[in-house]
């Protein structure tokens, strides 16, 4: 039967105590981990599928949208997708910490914002992608996010002028194959698996955490996930919060 904490001091020590064990701990997160930062999540009460849009984010996030309106996705992307001043929060941070003592194997996400890297992690597997990365359709010539923000319009390769596209995993996309493979190696293989800022409803991602077999399972979320019931322990609070430890 899980446990359930909701002051972040008992979770920071509970993780801490969890994590000094652990020799291969995985993390997989989602939107939550990086709303301390200033990143909206997606379906929280503030989250962006509770916005008013012309369209419905899911669908100008999907690949047939891309493709049919590629003006109006660049608009949304490039004020809704990408915020550059975002900087990485205390979960970020210490993930890397732990990265670095010898206790977190890998981190597995679903954002696309590069502030696992950012904050100094090594070992991360962008499910869904990252705003960083952005390649011509023709070419393959590859951009930064800062060049795409710099662009007006639909963004066009400098070398042949072909359509530059986010390399983000959009709505009716398939994942890569190559990081599913080894976000499900490392899932596997791991002693404790703390699923942290993810409402666990997206798909496939959301799948991999049924390949984890080891013995510990904490979920660090606001709000209640499919997972809790299976976890040993449960931290219903900031995530920022629960990793200042």
């Amino acid at each position: 039967m899980s446990r359930t904490v909701t002051d972040p001091a008992e979770a920071a020590g509970e993780l801490a105590e969890r994590f000094s064990r652990a020799r291969s701990a995985v993390f997989f997160g989602g939107a939550g981990v990086s709303t301390a930062s200033g990143i909206p999540d997606f379906r929280s009460a503030d989250g962006l599928y509770h916005q008013r849009f012309a369209y419905p984010p899911e669908t100008m996030l999907s690949h047939s949208f891309f493709v049919a309106h590629t003006e109006e996705f660049f608009d949304f992307y490039r004020e809704r997708m990408v915020c550059l001043t975002a900087r990485p929060n205390r979960a970020h941070l210490r993930l890397s910490e732990l990265e670095r003592e010898g206790h977190l194997a890998a981190v597995v996400t679903q954002n696309i914002d590069g502030l696992h890297q950012a904050a100094g992690s090594r070992e991360v597997l962008e499910l869904h992608g990252s705003v960083h990365r952005n390649v011509c359709q023709a070419c393959g010539a590859t951009y930064s996010a800062e060049w795409v923000m710099g662009t007006e319009g639909v963004p066009r390769c400098e070398k042949c002028g072909g359509l530059v596209k986010p390399d983000v995993v959009l709505y009716e996309e398939q994942l890569d194959e190559r990081v599913l493979i080894a976000s499900v190696r490392a899932i596997s293989a791991a002693d404790l698996l703390v699923i942290g800022g993810t409402s666990l409803v997206v798909y496939p991602a959301a799948g991999l955490v049924n390949y984890y077999g080891g013995s510990e399972l904490v979920v660090v979320n606001r709000d209640p996930t499919p997972a809790d019931a299976g976890a040993d322990l449960v931290c219903a609070c900031d995530i920022a919060a629960a990793f200042d430890f």
